[in-house]
């Protein structure tokens, strides 16, 4: 619900200077949620940092109401939001206070306060950039002077606090944010007294703290109090009261209190367009949060026209281009939905989304990839919504088919993308820019330093002193991130809006794109807090021709563990090959056991048909006579090899289509890119894990290449065939450079430029968090348990071991042998046509909904490969290395990137040695499958 995100500063003297542009950006950052989200965002949280100044000696501040200029509509504009702006933050005037005397000020404190003075500032224009991140080290500084020269009860460190902690709050870091805003209002009292506004303002931030975190019994008696106190003080009819009104009737909408709730919106309504007139912001913010009461009771009636005025008032008012006009145009198309209006739904839809998309850009300019996840997370719901419309009206409504898809083309991995264009954008100007190189630098080598303290263990060092330093190094890692990407702004070209004609004129004619989804059902009649159902997939193909066709594939849940069943049977090799085959030595991982007593062959028959009739049957249907699937799976469906499926006939897929998988199929606009690779191909093979002169045996590894439980102490074993591997790849490819051996560093690679290929033959490993446990690996399992990586990014749990990876804990510079995903992203590969990953669970990593896979393959995209060729779970040495041998002859042959694979994979499975999938299915090609250059 769009709960009017309007501040008034109607109680700020007039020679108080506000920023009207830090207002209209920070109007822009909070954008209202959709009101079907069942979700609400309150207006009470919203930070404005006032500027101080030292003259203002008034003990309260003079009331104005000042008024809009009537003949110039920009003015209008900013006066609107300059002068009410969002609801949160009820402004406190930083003034000297009777009882608060300060003692004269040396020349160095008065130079220290106008640094504090001077820091806030930047503060302020950093927030209304959005980087929240370079802003809270500046605001701590300032906080930290304030309390050193006026002490830690003065009303200008309580405002410091709240400041900071509204800084905190934007991060969704609440427990940072809590702590502040009590000490700013503990301050606040005992210098103000209980009853002062500036109290009340205390109490609203910290209301809206608990409010947001859905603690509504902690939140309500804060509201209350407030409200009391500003009634008190500013009586009954003023804005600021209004502001009150509204927050707490927006506390009982979201607990279903309705009788409590509409109240006090007709109040905060009325006071609204008493003081500030009938076509204000606030005004029209008022009127949605009525009319979504009333929505959400069933009464239609009465909503629809509050909905309409609002925005009116808004297209009127801020333009038609503004997030809270989408706002509006979002919770109109819910209530003719509700209402059985299918093609009104579609016009207002149509209409709000567009305004979200041009919003939506803003994540290439937003700072770091959290906050980039953070921000594409606000339109959720709005995605969920249209695809749920899609499925119950696109066979009768085209439109809506192709508005859902293009939504999804739009959205889905899009902060892949941003990821993406900011890293390369930057690489093509490092050359000519020294500030950007620094910082790009700069920005790679804190990667590297984070890598390497998460795997060098903590040592000495207590776990407390441990986990703080990484703490430490993340924080830096943002705030490099944060500028990398400011950074990269200046440089970017216009992004052009995604349309689905374009990426429809990419998709060959025999070939379907068949872009998966999972979503939550919405259901516009049903009663608050059951309108959302739970997670299904779903499904959309697009051929070269035609139209969009949508099809519901079933509940997450249940496909999610036909996907685990189905990883049970792939990931280990059937008992009767292991006997009789020297494969066992593995890059990477371990062989878990058989979960029960039945033959491999029967439990692979079963699961491979489960998973296909869940997923394939339904699709199969809508792909005519496509034989090439570009397939971009969602969830857990990123964890399989769609190949090992069996159809009806009993048939491997992989014997009726060709597959190629992408993370959306957006990435069918970026294919064609005109990026030129700048070396010849470039194999690591061989690699010495210990990289010290007499080798140390590895410890005893159980069973075939057991990894150890404890990470710290993990030791790999060489890999025999990886030498023979690249040697023959060179014969294929007389160009190739093979790096072996103490050679095969982390700073070798660090060094590549582009080569051509690169394809490293070595030991994988995947590290899962609590989201993601296949069942291959029962280390991975043990080891999550224990404090030993207490690490949340997934960059950092995935990677690859390079020379001395045995010895990393004697090593004290970043060249460890440990090369995370993290670091990966760092290469520069701009111009690679392929990417071979020949080593265990490379494919692997955190499932992201909406996002894709984050490890080791989106760091290879980030850092500007073509082609990734990945593989899904723990592979075999020797026969790893005859089927990259075959993979290259092919390609040297004019094979496609993809058609390659698929023909090694055909040969394998009529090999009655190698005909389970375990042996031919674990490498999956994303990315270009067209032939190299």
């Amino acid at each position: 619900m769009l709960r009017q995100l309007l501040l008034n500063l109607q109680i700020i003297p007039a020679k108080l200077r506000i920023n009207p542009a830090i207002l209209t950006k920070t109007a822009k950052n909070h954008l209202p949620r959709l009101k079907i989200t069942n979700y609400e965002l309150r207006i009470t949280n919203f930070p404005v940092f006032t500027p101080r100044t030292r003259k203002q000696k008034n003990l309260s501040p003079q009331l104005s109401q000042p008024q809009p200029p009537k003949h110039n509509p920009i003015k209008l504009l900013t006066w609107s939001i300059a002068t009410a702006m969002t609801l949160g933050l009820l402004v406190s005037i930083p003034r000297e206070v009777a009882g608060q005397t300060q003692p004269p000020l040396s020349a160095q404190q008065s130079a220290e306060l106008a640094e504090a003075e001077r820091l806030s500032q930047q503060v302020m224009q950093l927030y209304q950039q959005g980087k929240y991140s370079e802003a809270i080290p500046l605001a701590e500084k300032a906080l930290t002077i304030r309390e050193k020269v006026l002490g830690k009860e003065h009303l200008d460190v309580a405002l410091s606090l709240n400041n900071l902690a509204a800084l905190y709050r934007e991060q969704g870091r609440y427990a940072k944010a809590e702590p502040l805003y009590l000490r700013s209002l503990a301050i606040r009292e005992k210098v103000l007294g209980k009853e002062h506004p500036d109290v009340a303002t205390s109490l609203n931030n910290l209301a809206a703290l608990y409010d947001s975190q859905g603690n509504y019994a902690k939140a309500e008696p804060l509201f209350l109090r407030s409200l009391g106190i500003l009634e008190k003080a500013l009586g009954k009819e003023h804005p600021n009261v209004a502001t009150s009104l509204n927050n707490l009737a927006g506390l009982y909408e979201s607990q279903g209190n309705y009788a409590k709730a509409e109240p006090l919106f007709l109040r905060s309504l009325a006071i609204y367009e008493k003081v500030l007139g009938k076509e204000h912001p606030n005004v029209a913010s008022s009127l949605n949060n009525l009319a979504q009461l009333y929505d959400s009771q069933g009464s239609y009636a009465k909503a629809e026209p509050l909905y309409l005025r609002s925005l009116a008032i808004y297209e009127k008012v801020l333009g038609k281009e503004h997030p809270n006009v989408a706002v509006s145009l979002n919770n109109l198309a819910g209530l003719y939905w509700a209402q059985g209006d299918i093609n009104r739904t579609t016009d207002f839809f149509t209409r709000g989304l567009a305004i979200q998309e041009q919003n939506l850009q803003l994540i290439y300019a937003v700072g770091s990839e959290q906050r980039k996840q953070n921000y594409a997370q606000k339109f959720s719901k709005s995605t969920n919504a249209t695809i749920s419309l899609a499925l119950q009206q696109s066979t009768k409504n085209p439109t809506l088919a192709k508005l859902a898809l293009t939504t999804v083309l739009r959205r889905k991995g899009r902060v892949l993308d941003a990821m993406t264009d900011t890293v390369q954008t930057l690489r093509t100007q490092l050359a000519n820019n020294p500030e950007t190189k620094k910082l790009f630098d700069d920005w790679l080598k804190v990667q590297q330093q984070l890598a390497a303290l998460v795997y060098r263990g903590q040592g000495e060092v207590k776990f407390e002193v441990y986990q703080g330093q990484i703490k430490q190094l993340e924080a830096e890692q943002e705030r490099l991130e944060e500028q990398v990407s400011a950074k990269s702004a200046e440089f970017r070209q216009a992004i052009q809006p995604v349309e689905l004609a374009a990426i429809q004129a990419q998709i060959p004619q025999d070939a379907a794109l068949v872009e998966i989804v999972q979503y939550k059902p919405y259901n516009p009649k049903a009663k608050k807090g059951e309108q959302w159902s739970k997670p299904r997939y779903a499904a959309v193909v697009l051929r070269a021709a035609g139209e969009p066709k949508w099809v519901d594939l079933g509940d997450a849940a249940t496909i999610d563990k036909s996907v685990a069943s189905f990883r049970q049977v792939l990931v280990y090799a059937p008992a009767f090959t292991q006997e009789n085959n020297t494969n066992s030595k593995q890059r990477g991982g371990i062989v878990p056991k058989p979960a029960d007593g039945n033959t491999p062959e029967s439990r692979l028959q079963k699961a491979a048909r489960a998973l296909d009739e869940q997923i394939m049957a339904p699709i199969r249907p809508l792909l005519g006579d496509a034989r090439h699937l570009l397939l971009s799976p969602d969830g857990q469906l990123n964890l399989i090899p769609f190949e090992a499926l069996k159809d009806e006939q009993n048939q491997y897929l992989v014997q009726r289509y060709a597959f190629s998988y992408l993370t959306t199929g957006r990435d069918l606009l970026s294919l064609q890119t005109t990026a030129k690779a700048t070396a010849n191909p470039v194999v690591f093979a061989d690699i010495d894990y210990e990289q010290q002169d007499t080798t140390v045996a590895a410890k005893s590894r159980g069973s075939e290449n057991k990894r150890s439980i404890d990470f710290a102490n993990l030791k790999f074993y060489p890999l025999a065939a990886t030498l023979a591997e690249g040697q023959q790849i060179q014969k294929i490819l007389p160009q190739t450079n093979i790096i072996l051996g103490k050679q095969a560093t982390e700073a070798a690679i660090k060094q590549l430029n582009a080569p051509r290929i690169l394809h490293l033959a070595t030991h994988g490993f995947f590290l899962p968090d609590e989201e993601v446990k296949p069942p291959t690996n029962d280390f991975n399992q043990q080891l999550d348990k224990t404090p030993a990586l207490n690490v949340e990014n997934p960059l950092l749990r995935s990677g690859l071991a390079l020379a001395g990876f045995n010895n990393r804990q004697q090593k004290t510079d970043t060249d460890d042998g440990v090369f995370t995903a993290l670091e990966v992203a760092g290469l520069n590969l701009r111009g690679t046509e392929l990417v071979v990953l020949s080593a265990c669970e490379t494919g692997l990593g955190d499932v992201k909904i909406g996002g894709g896979v984050y490890g080791l393959r989106r760091a290879l995209v980030i850092a500007g490969s073509q082609t990734q060729l990945l593989s899904l779970w723990q592979v075999a040495d020797d026969g790893t290395k005859d089927l990259m041998v075959k993979y290259y002859e092919k390609l040297q042959a004019g094979k496609g990137r993809h058609e390659a694979l698929r023909e090694v994979q055909l040969e394998l499975l009529n090999n009655p040695q190698y005909q389970h999938p375990y042996f031919w299915a674990s490498f999956i090609p994303s990315g270009n499958w067209r032939r190299m250059n």
